[in-house]
C-alpha cells in the first residue's frame, strides 16, 4: 500500500480562503479542482440546462401529447436504488405535473433480469399501458423496445449506463451518453436523467399554457401497496390544478439515488446532492426516507452523504437483491407515515437478512480468491469466483469486498435461479482506478465470441451473464486483458490523502463542518496522513483494532474496522475525522483508513 499526498494548487486555495471559505476547506477544495468560490455555488439555477441533454426536448413532446391524450404512462424501474428512486422520481413528478394514469413496473432479478426485456414489454402491453418509459436502464434493451414498439406502444429510454454499438429502436432516448449528446455532466445518475425529464415536461406544459401562476402544487397522494412480483403497480394523479408545481420536493430522491449509485460527483451531481441534503435537514422530505433515517438510527436534521450512501441506500438495495423492489419503491412513494414506517422496516429485516448472506459469502469468497494464489506470492491480474451456493442477489457486495481487499478487477458469479437458465451464471464485477470494467467485458467479447451472453455497465462497476461451461475462458480473457491494461503502479493500492492534519482541526465541531459538505464518487471525503505514534492497541468484536495514539504530541482515540494485525510503535496512517460521545461528551477519533508498512 502506498500513502500519497494529493497536490493542493497554493493560488486556488490561497483565492477561496480569501473568498471567505474556511481554511481547511480552502485546502481540501482546491484539492479537488475547485478554483473559485462561485463554482461552490449550489443555487438550483446554477445546474446544467435540461436542453443540453440530447432527448429531453422531444421527450417532453412526447409525454404532454400522451398527457393531453390521457394516455396510461407506464414506468419500467430498475431493481437497485438508483432505479427505485429514479421510479419514485418519474411517478411523483408525472403525477405533480398532472399525469392522470401512472403506473409501474419492476423486473424481478432472478425471473427476469436486468433491463426491459420482450416478456417485460408483453406485460406493459397488457396493462394498458400506453406509452413505456425506461428508468436507469434500457439502453441495451434492443430486443425489448423492439417487441414493444411492435405492440404498438410508445416507447421512451431515460438511461445513463454507457450504450453499445447498436441503440434501441425507441421513440426518444434521452441519455447523456448517447453519441451526439453534448450534456457536460455524463455522470449523472439514472435519477438526474428522470428529473431533467420532467423538468423539460414542466417547462412544454408552461409553454403550453398549462400554469397559470408560477406556485408550488399542493402535497401529493400515496400510491397503493404492493400487490407482489412484478405486477403493474398503479398510481393515479390527485388531479391536476392550474398553479405550476415545484418539482424541488423530488430532490431528496435525486440525491439519494445519486449517492447510493456512486457516480462520479461532478460540480451539476454535487449540486443536486446538495440540494436534496438541504431538504432533508430541513425536514421537507417523503415519509419512506424519513422512516428510513429512523430505522438506521440517523438523524435527518445532519443528514450527510454518508448517510444515503451507508444506511439508506443499502436498505433500499437489499429489496432488489434479496426480495422484491417494489417494496423500497412503494416506501419511496408512500405518503401514509403509519405506511412508510412499515414498509421501512421491513427493508431494515430485508437488509439484516442481506449482511448474514454476504457475511457467509465474503468468507467463502476470500477463501476461493486466496486459493488462485501461492502465500507471498502477488495475486492474478483479475480475479474470478465462482461457487453453485453463491446468492446471485449478493454477488456485487462480495466483489467490491474482494476488490478492496486483493486490489485487483473482481467478478463474483452465482447460478442463475431464473427457469430454464440453469446452466447459466450471473457475474457482478468492481473494478479499480485504472481499469475501465465494461470496456474490459467488450473486448474479452470481442476476443472470446458466444463467451459473453450480455454484458454492460460502467467503468468501475460492470455486470454479465455466461455459460457455465465459459467460466474457465471469461476468467482466462479477463486476466489476458488486465494482464495487457494494468502496470505494476496500477496494480499497487494507493490511498489519496490531505496530507498532515493541524491539531487546530481536531475538534469535534470541525468534524460537523466537514460532514455538512457534500463528499463521494470523484469529490472524495476528506483523509489525512501523518506519522502517529501507537501507544496501545486491543481487538474490539474479534475484528476491529481500537488504538490510542499521540498525534503531534496529543492523544487520540482511533478505530481501523476490519484490521487485526497489531500496528508497529511508530507508522504513516491515512485517517478520516470522526466523533464519538461518551458520557454526553463528544471526542474526536481517528478512523483508520491504511497504513503504509
Amino acid at each position: 500500500m502506498k500513502i500519497v499526498a494529493r497536490e493542493i494548487p497554493p493560488r486556488a486555495a490561497w483565492a477561496l480562503e480569501q473568498a471567505g471559505v474556511h481554511p481547511l476547506l480552502a485546502r481540501l477544495f482546491a484539492a479537488r479542482g475547485v478554483a473559485a468560490k462561485d463554482e461552490l455555488d449550489d443555487g438550483l439555477a446554477r445546474l446544467l440546462p435540461p436542453a443540453g441533454m440530447k432527448g429531453t426536448t422531444e421527450a417532453a413532446v412526447l409525454l404532454a401529447d400522451a398527457m393531453a391524450q390521457n394516455k396510461t404512462l407506464c414506468i419500467v424501474a430498475d431493481y437497485d436504488c438508483d432505479g427505485a428512486t429514479a421510479c419514485a422520481v418519474a411517478v411523483r413528478g408525472l403525477r405533480l405535473l398532472g399525469a392522470q394514469n401512472v403506473s409501474y413496473l419492476v423486473p424481478d432479478r432472478v425471473v427476469d433480469g436486468y433491463g426491459l426485456t420482450p416478456p417485460i414489454a408483453q406485460r406493459v402491453k397488457a396493462s394498458g399501458a400506453d406509452v413505456l418509459i425506461t428508468v436507469d436502464n434500457g439502453i441495451a434493451s434492443v430486443d425489448g423496445v423492439r417487441v414493444a414498439r411492435e405492440l404498438g406502444l410508445q416507447v421512451l429510454v431515460t438511461d445513463h449506463h454507457l450504450p453499445a454499438a447498436e441503440l434501441p429502436q425507441a421513440d426518444v432516448i434521452v441519455n447523456p451518453n448517447q453519441p451526439g449528446c453534448t450534456f457536460e455532466s455524463k455522470s449523472i445518475a439514472g435519477v438526474g436523467v428522470m428529473f431533467y425529464v420532467l423538468l423539460a415536461l414542466r417547462a412544454e406544459l408552461r409553454q403550453r399554457g398549462a400554469f397559470t401562476a408560477p406556485s408550488a402544487a399542493g402535497p401529493s397522494q400515496g400510491a397503493r401497496a404492493p400487490s407482489g412480483g412484478s405486477a403493474v403497480h398503479a398510481v393515479t394523479s390527485v388531479g391536476a390544478n392550474n398553479l405550476q408545481p415545484k418539482l424541488d420536493a423530488l430532490l431528496p430522491l435525486v440525491a439519494l439515488g445519486t449517492v447510493a449509485d456512486v457516480v462520479k460527483l461532478d460540480a451539476n451531481n454535487r449540486r443536486l446532492v446538495a440540494q436534496g441534503l438541504k431538504r432533508v435537514r430541513a425536514g421537507a422530505l417523503p415519509p419512506g426516507m424519513s422512516s428510513l433515517f429512523e430505522v438506521a438510527g440517523r438523524k435527518t436534521a445532519v443528514a450527510t452523504t454518508f448517510d444515503f450512501g451507508f444506511a439508506l441506500g443499502p436498505r433500499i438495495n437489499a429489496a432488489g437483491r434479496l426480495s422484491d423492489m417494489t417494496l423500497g419503491i412503494e416506501c419511496l412513494l408512500s405518503d401514509d407515515p403509519a405506511r412508510a414506517e412499515e414498509l421501512a422496516r421491513m427493508l431494515d429485516g430485508i437488509n439484516r437478512e442481506r449482511r448474514e448472506i454476504e457475511g457467509e459469502m465474503r468468507e467463502q469468497a476470500f477463501d476461493i480468491a486466496e486459493s488462485l494464489f501461492d502465500e507471498g506470492d502477488e495475486p492474478p491480474p483479475a480475479i474470478c469466483v465462482f461457487d453453485p451456493d453463491f446468492h446471485e442477489g449478493v454477488v456485487g457486495i462480495v466483489a467490491s469486498r474482494i476488490k478492496d481487499k486483493l486490489h485487483r478487477p473482481s467478478f463474483v458469479f452465482a447460478a442463475s435461479q431464473a427457469p430454464g437458465k440453469e446452466h447459466e451464471l450471473k457475474g457482478s464485477g468492481r473494478s479499480i482506478p485504472g481499469f475501465h470494467l465494461r470496456d474490459a467485458l467488450d473486448l474479452v467479447a470481442k476476443r472470446y465470441p458466444g463467451v459473453l451472453l450480455r454484458f454492460g455497465g460502467h467503468a468501475m462497476a460492470a455486470g454479465c451473464t455466461i455459460a457455465e461451461e465459459h467460466l474457465d475462458a471469461f476468467e482466462q480473457g479477463l486476466n489476458e486483458v488486465a494482464q495487457e491494461w494494468l502496470d505494476a503502479a496500477t496494480l499497487t493500492r494507493r490511498i489519496e490523502t490531505d496530507g498532515p492534519l493541524s491539531p487546530e482541526y481536531r475538534r469535534a465541531d470541525m468534524v460537523d463542518t466537514l460532514h455538512r459538505e457534500v463528499w463521494g464518487q470523484g469529490f472524495a471525503p476528506p483523509t489525512f496522513s501523518e506519522e502517529v505514534e501507537v501507544i496501545s492497541q486491543r481487538l474490539v468484536g474479534e475484528k476491529h483494532l481500537a488504538l490510542k495514539l499521540k498525534h503531534q504530541g496529543q492523544p487520540v482515540d482511533g478505530i481501523w474496522f476490519g484490521r487485526t494485525e497489531p500496528l508497529p510503535q511508530r507508522v504513516l496512517l491515512a485517517f478520516r475525522l470522526d466523533a464519538d460521545e461518551w458520557q454526553g461528551v463528544r471526542r474526536v477519533r481517528f478512523l483508520v483508513e491504511g497504513a503504509e508498512l
